[in-house]
Order: C-alpha cells, then sequence, then structure tokens
C-alpha cells in the first residue's frame, strides 16, 4: 500500500540523514541561531535534493584529487628529471666518483709503503764496506721513502672520508625519492578511497531522493497550508532533569480535522550524542509516552490528539525532553512536525516544522530543573502557541485552545555560507525527512478503524 511505502521510505531514511544532510552543510547559513530564535526549513524534497548536490559536488571534488595525485605520482616514479629523482641520481655518480678517487689513493699509498721498505732494506743490507758517501744516499732514500708513504697516507685517508660522505649523501637521496614515492602511493590510495566515500555517499544520497520522490508519486498526502504548528518551552534544561514543551497544531482553515498529531525529536547542536529523550502527552492520552522514531510498525513513535479539530481551533501537545545526568553543558534543540487526516481518508502535512532551541546546564536556582522563560519557533504563518513555565514539571498536560492565529516573521535560511555553526540546521534537516512518516501513520491507523 502507498501509505506503508512512504512511512518506509520516510523512516528508513532517518538512518541515512545525518550523513547526508551534514555533507550538505554548505547550503546553510552560517550564523548560530540563538537560543529561543525561530527558525523553519523546507520540506524533506527539498533537503534530500541538496543533500544529492552536496554529495555530488564532494564526489567530484573527489576525483579530481584523485586525478592530481595519480599524476603527481607518476611524475615521481617515472620522471628522470624530477629534482629527487635528479639528485638521487647526482648523489650516487659523486659516490661513485669518491669511492674510485679512494682506489686510487690507496693505490698510491700501498706503492708509497713498498717504496718505503725497500729503501729501508736496501739500507740495512749495506755492507761493512760501504762508502759513506753510498751510506748517505741509501739514508736519504729511506727519508725520501718515508715523506711520500705519508703523503700518500694523507690523500688515502681523505679520499675514504670523502668517499663514506658521499656515499652517505647518495643513501639519503635514494631514501628521499623512495620515500616521496612511497607518499605518493599512499596520497593515490587516499584519494581513491575518498573517492569511494564519496560516491557511496553520492549513491545513498541520490537512492533516498529517489525513494522518496517514488513513494510520494500520486499519493493523497499534501502540504496543507491551513495546518500550521508552534513550540514553545525552557530556554534552558539541567542534565538530569526534564523541560516540558508545548508543541500546538492550529487548524487556520473552516473544515474539521478528523485527527492532527505529528512526529518529535530532540538531539544535542553541539555534539553528537544520545543525551535527549523525548515523551508526549495530551489531554486524550494524558500518561506520558516515549517517542521513539523507529520501524514503521512501532506506531508509539508518532503522536495523536485522537481526536477531531475544528476550524479556527488548535490543539496542544506536550513534549517533555530529558536530559541524561551526565550530559555537558551545551546547546539542544527539539523539533515537532505536525500533520492532519480528513474525514475522506486523505492526509495532510505542515508547511514546515517548528523546532526550539535551549540550551543544556545548571539550574539558574538550587532545586529548580531549568529556567522559566520560554523560547520556540514556529511554521509560516503559524500560531505563536501556548507557554510553557518551564519548571520541570512532568505531570502531562495538553488540550484544544481556541487561541486565535497570529502571522509572525519565520526563520529562512541563506543560500550561502557554512561553518560548524550549521550542524543544527544539517540535523533539521534529517529529521524532517523522519517526521514526515507521523502523517502516514495516523492515516493507515485511520483506515484499518474504518475497515473494522
Amino acid at each position: 500500500m502507498k501509505i506503508r511505502r512512504i512511512a518506509a521510505t520516510a523512516v528508513a531514511a532517518a538512518v541515512t540523514a545525518p550523513a547526508l544532510f551534514l555533507s550538505a552543510v554548505p547550503a546553510f547559513a552560517d550564523t548560530k541561531p540563538a537560543t529561543g530564535a525561530s527558525q523553519t526549513v523546507d520540506a524533506p524534497i527539498e533537503q534530500l535534493e541538496l543533500a544529492v548536490k552536496a554529495a555530488q559536488a564532494k564526489y567530484e571534488a573527489a576525483v579530481a584529487a584523485h586525478t592530481k595525485a595519480t599524476a603527481d605520482a607518476l611524475v615521481i616514479l617515472k620522471d628522470e628529471k624530477h629534482p629527487l629523482a635528479v639528485a638521487a641520481k647526482e648523489a650516487l655518480q659523486a659516490s661513485k666518483d669518491a669511492a674510485a678517487a679512494k682506489t686510487a689513493a690507496d693505490a698510491a699509498l700501498a706503492t708509497a709503503d713498498a717504496a718505503l721498505a725497500d729503501a729501508e732494506k736496501a739500507l740495512a743490507e749495506l755492507s761493512d764496506e760501504a762508502t759513506e758517501e753510498e751510506s748517505t744516499k741509501a739514508k736519504e732514500a729511506v727519508d725520501a721513502a718515508k715523506v711520500k708513504a705519508a703523503a700518500a697516507k694523507t690523500d688515502a685517508d681523505a679520499a675514504k672520508v670523502t668517499a663514506d660522505t658521499k656515499a652517505a649523501a647518495a643513501t639519503a637521496a635514494k631514501t628521499d625519492l623512495a620515500n616521496a614515492r612511497a607518499a605518493a602511493f599512499q596520497t593515490i590510495s587516499a584519494a581513491e578511497k575518498n573517492m569511494d566515500e564519496a560516491k557511496k555517499a553520492l549513491d545513498t544520497a541520490k537512492k533516498a531522493l529517489a525513494d522518496a520522490e517514488k513513494a510520494l508519486e500520486g499519493d493523497d498526502c499534501v502540504v496543507d497550508k491551513d495546518l500550521s504548528t508552534s513550540l514553545t518551552g525552557p530556554s534552558k534544561i539541567a542534565p538530569g532533569s526534564s523541560g516540558v514543551f508545548t508543541f500546538r497544531i492550529t487548524n487556520k482553515g473552516t473544515t474539521t480535522f478528523e485527527e492532527v498529531g505529528g512526529g518529535a525529536v530532540a538531539f544535542r547542536t553541539d555534539v553528537w550524542s544520545d543525551d535527549l529523550k523525548v515523551s508526549w502527552s495530551s489531554v486524550n492520552s494524558p500518561k506520558w509516552q516515549p517517542v521513539v522514531l523507529g520501524d514503521e510498525e512501532e506506531e508509539g513513535g508518532f503522536f495523536s490528539s485522537g481526536a477531531k479539530l475544528a476550524g479556527g481551533k488548535s490543539f496542544d501537545f506536550k513534549l517533555k525532553v530529558d536530559v541524561n545526568s551526565k550530559a555537558t553543558p551545551g546547546e539542544g534543540m527539539v523539533m515537532g512536525f505536525g500533520a492532519r487526516v480528513s474525514a475522506d481518508g486523505s492526509c495532510g502535512e505542515a508547511t514546515e516544522y517548528s523546532q526550539a532551541t535551549f540550551r543544556i546546564g545548571k539550574p539558574a536556582k538550587p532545586g529548580s530543573g531549568n529556567d522559566n522563560g520560554t523560547n520556540g519557533g514556529h511554521s509560516d504563518n503559524g500560531s505563536t502557541g501556548g507557554s510553557n513555565s518551564g519548571n520541570g514539571n512532568s505531570t502531562p498536560q495538553g488540550g484544544t485552545s481556541t487561541t486565535p492565529v497570529n502571522t509572525t516573521s519565520s526563520g529562512s535560511l541563506a543560500n550561502t555560507g557554512a561553518g560548524p555553526s550549521a550542524l543544527p540546521f544539517a540535523l533539521a534537516g534529517g529529521a524532517a525527512v523522519v517526521l514526515g512518516a507521523g502523517a502516514m501513520v495516523m492515516v493507515r491507523r485511520r483506515k484499518a478503524g474504518m475497515g473494522a
């Protein structure tokens, strides 16, 4: 059934949403929203299109990097004119020349030593009958041989030092070239890995978009401009406590909705963590129930009024955000998505979702769960919504309201700019895909009830 497929697609997208939308961060504003600021994000399909565009750009950049790395490596590996290759070749030749010079010096030393030995032998073999002139001449020959031998020894020692130095230089140059070639291979490998990962991310983004578009083909669930939402609540929640937000769904039209509801999610916008949990209640469902977005069969992941909503009226849900006692100070966000079901079984989704930011930190006063101030956002042309004392009270609340619809300025996203502060918007994009499944669950339950 079409509805089941859409729900499955939306929930499946939740698994890949963080990676997809973080890859699309450059499409969002680089200004971090202040706590309490109203923000809106475009429809999930548009977010998926942005994710595909960003993933395509990353893939193209990865391909270009791989191409450059390969070209650079080929130069180092094959080009004999590369500076390192030239240096290695020259150093090797210098080492060979020095080795040859050392060999020649050693040969000269050997010759000088042999001449000295011969001169000393001749002197020793002089007979007692040798004249003084012969004796003097033999001694002078020995002295001259000693001088030559000493000079040859000096030359040989110097040649050895030079040969050793040149050999070390040749080894170093050879090592530099080998290291550069190894680094080139590593660069190619890393670039290839990045290219493969970018391709997988692109394929995942394209599949998510294709699945979402296929799921929406011919479906009767539409964006309903008469359906608006608002979200208000505390501006600070202390670790180990909870904050209660009011999520209001307003029927701005004249036709009565058979049922309204939606989904919600809370997360940290500064770090990845599971510090935040959300539960909901209303006047018709006073018991707190967890909001866990998972398999489409887990209908407890979405909430419903279980009652009609007349035109011009509102229905309030309470969203309780529990903060882990070990959570570190930082920033958090809770978002709610509204949907409705009409008498004919058709469904509609709010144009945008509502979100509220809050600080995670110590309470203002000992014993208090969170600040008493309120903050929140709304969908376009939505109601400012109900207020909440922000005392962390866990008593379920809710109900309908005839509060007039007040038109206020909604936040918007810039087309350029990026930075670490864009994390909330990236996460929000993924959540929007998930929350769209709420309308499908309501329709499925409504149709099942009608057929019983």
